[in-house]
């Protein structure tokens, strides 16, 4: 799918959302960040360069007279021909060569002594800042001074002094710039284009894969197709893709429990009408029973008709549950023992189950909450664990499967256990425990049994948590406080 997607079409997406030209994208940025940066190095190395390159000029002009002034010395005292000094000033492009020796100066060749010198550069004295600054005034300003210059003659004591008109070293110190600025602007554009071509490969092509991946995923994130396929690199484009894949199938996952939920909610609300009609009618026929003069039915009619009204009640808050909460707790104080013996008849252990059901909680603990949710909370825990225990095979032959339901009390919180013996809950059910629909320990579960005893136990304020034990099996520990006791409510009791 992602493959099959033109990298700069928008796909149906707006404008905002659509995929840039390659050149106005990273890539394109890229080469032009690259250029310039190479323009700004490249101007940084010029100042020096030039500023040598017109040094090297003047030195060159100077060893050419130097060169001229030693042949025109050994002829001494012989004078210099008109016609001989004209074309060794125009050999050495100067207007005058001096040559100082022994103390003494030497007029060897001149052409026309110009009545001012502009200005005067001694070669053997020269700084770098200083070069650097005579050199972007010979290329910005200078071009008509007449200009002075003299240094020593290789390592002799003698000085060459010269006279020269300055529009010759500009004209060649404006060559050079030109040569420089064409050679900088063929090393950026080669260098932009090499880095374009590498980071591109390496880096931008990635990120517009996961951009790809990402804008199909959007427009379809129902479709694993839309998941990006990850790679083996290292780098972080690589590691950012795989997370980006995990981020994908996760959200896929919610996405069908979402939509799991959705039909569930439905299903539920279409059952809920029908079963709340049907238990209407069995608790009519059951109050019936109550007038039956047999033993036996007297004894699990109460039992029946509180089965019954419990089961009423649970289809009128099953459509709370599932568009918001739990109803508001009623509470009142009340002893939990009878709690605790309702739940251990209606689970009806059979003797053939070889599960021991071991009530440990004592007729003198009492709880501050409400009776129905207590139940459904201890109700939902003993029955999973009576679930493990039955699918259940242990190695020990001798192996007892039991549960044992305990309470205490210690201030104003009551402390509820359900501990068994059974397998213990898998890795994957403890990572995703009190969660809906992911949480369950056995194949086939929903896991919302946890889910709302975790929302009851909150609501009264509690908490519920599972406990690491030594032997094999599973604790849950519930803790449940009382209500704070208003100031003036209790001066009224008092």
């Amino acid at each position: 799918m992602l493959e099959r997607q033109d990298s700069d079409s928008p796909s149906g997406l707006s404008d905002g959302y659509a995929m840039p030209p390659r050149i106005r994208g990273l890539s394109g940025r890229l080469l032009w960040l690259t250029i310039a940066l190479v323009m700004i190095v490249e101007a940084m190395i010029f100042a020096p360069s030039i500023a040598t390159m017109r040094l090297r000029w003047l030195e060159d002009r100077l060893n050419t007279a130097a060169a001229a002034a030693t042949v025109i010395d050994g002829l001494q005292p012989v004078e210099l021909p008109r016609k001989v000094q004209d074309d060794t000033l125009a050999s050495t492009g100067t207007r005058a060569i001096v040559l100082r020796k022994d103390g003494t100066s030497r007029l060897l060749a001149v052409a026309k002594i110009p009545a001012e010198v502009d200005a005067a550069f001694d070669l053997a004295n020269y700084s770098s800042m200083m070069s650097v600054q005579d050199a972007f005034y010979t290329l910005f300003f200078g071009g008509d001074r007449m200009l002075r210059v003299f240094g020593p003659v290789g390592d002799s004591d003698m000085i060459i002094e010269v006279v020269m008109q300055e529009q010759p070293l500009r004209k060649a110190m404006l060559t050079y710039s030109r040569n420089i600025l064409v050679i900088s602007l063929a090393i950026s554009i080669i260098t932009g284009l090499l880095l374009f071509l590498v980071i591109n490969r390496i880096m931008v092509v990635p990120v517009r894969r996961l951009a790809r991946s990402m804008q199909a995923f959007a427009e379809n994130p129902e479709d694993p197709a839309g998941i990006l396929a990850v790679g083996k690199g290292r780098d972080e484009v690589a590691v950012a893709g795989r997370h980006l894949a995990r981020m994908q199938d996760q959200l896929q996952k919610t996405l069908r429990q979402q939509k799991t939920l959705v039909e569930l909610g439905l299903a539920v609300s279409k059952i809920n009408h029908d079963m709340r009609n049907i238990l209407a009618s069995a608790q009519l026929m059951s109050d019936r029973l109550v007038d039956v003069d047999d033993p036996m039915v007297k004894s699990f009619a109460p039992k029946l008709l509180r089965t019954i009204d419990r089961a009423v009640g649970y289809t009128n808050e099953v459509l709370s549950y599932g568009q918001t909460s739990e109803a508001e707790p009623r509470r009142r104080r009340f002893a939990l023992v009878d709690v605790c013996r309702e739940v251990r008849d209606l689970l009806h252990l059979s003797p053939d189950s070889r599960i021991e059901f071991i009530d440990q909680t004592t007729p003198d603990i009492e709880i501050d909450a409400d009776s129905e949710q207590i139940f459904r909370v201890v109700h939902n825990l003993c029955r999973n664990a009576v679930q493990a225990l039955m699918s259940f095979t242990p190695e020990d032959p001798d192996h007892q499967r039991r549960i044992t339901l305990s309470a205490q009390r210690t201030g104003s919180v009551v402390s509820i256990t359900i501990d068994d013996t059974g397998p213990g809950m898998p890795r994957k059910a403890k990572e995703n425990l009190f969660m809906a629909f992911r949480g369950s320990a056995r194949s086939g579960g929903t896991g919302l049994g946890l889910a709302i005893a975790r929302e009851l136990v909150l609501a009264h304020g509690g908490t519920i948590a599972l406990v690491e034990k030594p032997g094999p099996g599973t604790m849950f520990r519930i803790e449940i406080p009382d209500r704070p006791v208003d100031l003036d409510v209790f001066r009224a009791r008092a």
